[in-house]
């Protein structure tokens, strides 16, 4: 697949400043969603640190515009673990998962056609690269306002502590990782906004039947959920239940055993009322881990 060498600068994940488009701001869900699916896709760029294709482009439609990702089915690279060509309906299904939470940790997320064939299209976001969400600390003990993760290795043969923040915008999306089976949370797909909103991208690798959880956010495992989270949780186990509006959207996007999956790992967040714990069987922590 070939596509324009052009790469719009990622400092803070932030887009380019000389697209002429500009970056375009979240707005109403359904109008956004109808410029990502209808709108005319223009390639600017490649991320080229990304492990599948993913092209950065503008979006035109009836006189709007706005930047966005695309990541054609064509450009991803086969996983031993998931079935070829549906990282893209994760993706998705994992923006349909956060919009009925209410949460809308995800950005407007949409399958479509585009130059390079099907693939999924999703917002661009700026995020603020002055919001500090990971650290490394000195001592065994996270400070006030943070929660640990574990110990890493630094320079020198040394380790430090590896916190995230105490936020309960991360605690919203520890729960809908561990909701949507999120096998790779990563530093880097936490966007700050400077609006005080918080977003999260990359989600392909989520929804597998298997138990995959791999996270950054490990600080509240075994915490008890908070009454809304459970509260959350019993919404959407009604949405999932055959019949229900979530259940139906998410059946076009993932395999019926998947989305059994999904009900028990409901349910049983639910039953305990806690933040689930490594399970042991999987490795807890992505790599590289930001």
């Amino acid at each position: 697949m070939s596509a324009p060498e052009r790469i719009p600068p990622r400092s803070g994940l932030t887009g380019p400043a000389d697209d002429p488009a500009g970056p375009a701001a979240p707005a109403d869900d359904s109008a956004v969603c109808e410029l990502l699916a209808e709108g005319e896709l223009t390639v600017r760029g490649r991320i080229r640190e990304a492990s599948n294709a993913v092209l950065y482009c503008s979006v035109e439609l009836d006189g709007r515009s706005g930047t966005c990702i695309y990541k054609p089915v064509a450009g991803e690279r086969p996983l031993w673990d998931f079935p070829d060509g549906t990282l893209a309906q994760r993706e998705v299904a994992a923006y349909e998962l956060s919009r009925a939470t209410g949460w809308d940790l995800v950005p407007p997320t949409v399958l479509r056609d585009g130059p390079y064939g099907e693939g999924m299209c999703q917002l661009w976001i700026e995020a603020d690269p002055a919001v500090e969400l990971l650290a490394l600390v000195e001592g065994e003990e996270p400070g006030p306002g943070w929660k640990a993760i574990g110990f890493a290795e630094v320079g020198g043969g040394g380790t430090a502590l590896l916190v995230h923040a105490d936020d309960p915008r991360l605690r919203r999306l520890a729960v809908l990782d561990a909701v949507m089976n999120n096998a790779d949370r990563k530093g880097g797909h936490l966007l700050p906004t400077v609006d005080g909103k918080l977003y999260a991208i990359d989600h392909g690798v989520t929804f597998n039947a298997e138990d995959k959880l791999r996270t950054l956010l490990w600080g509240w495992s075994a915490e008890p959920l908070t009454d809304e989270a459970l509260g959350v949780l019993r919404r959407i186990s009604e949405d999932l239940a055959e019949g229900g509006s979530l259940a139906a959207r998410l059946a076009e996007l993932i395999i019926a055993d998947e989305l059994e999956a999904l009900r028990d790992r409901v349910a049983a967040l639910i039953s305990t009322g806690r933040h689930p714990e490594p399970s042991g069987q999987w490795p807890a922590i992505p790599w590289p881990p930001v």
